[in-house]
């Protein structure tokens, strides 16, 4: 059960990280004002998703799955 554990946390790290570095990008070929605002100031990211939805919901959805399965981890933990 332990493994389990571990992998699931693993793929939580990785799906948030691959979804927030995916944002970042995107926001920052929209403007580098924009690119600059998401990755100094958390709350910026989203508004950005919320302004660019239709570019932005994929990654957004990657990095809910990324906290779906921290969270599963964790319960899974104990």
């Amino acid at each position: 059960m332990e493994v389990i554990t571990m992998l699931l946390m693993f793929a939580a790290v990785v799906l948030s990280i691959v979804g927030c570095i995916w944002i970042i990008a995107l926001a920052f070929q929209e403007s580098i004002i924009w690119g600059l605002m998401v990755l100094v100031f958390a709350p910026a990211g989203f508004v950005f998703v919320g302004m660019h939805w239709e570019d932005a919901k994929q990654p957004f959805f990657i990095q809910i799955a990324g906290v779906v399965a921290a969270f599963l981890g964790m319960m899974l933990a104990g």
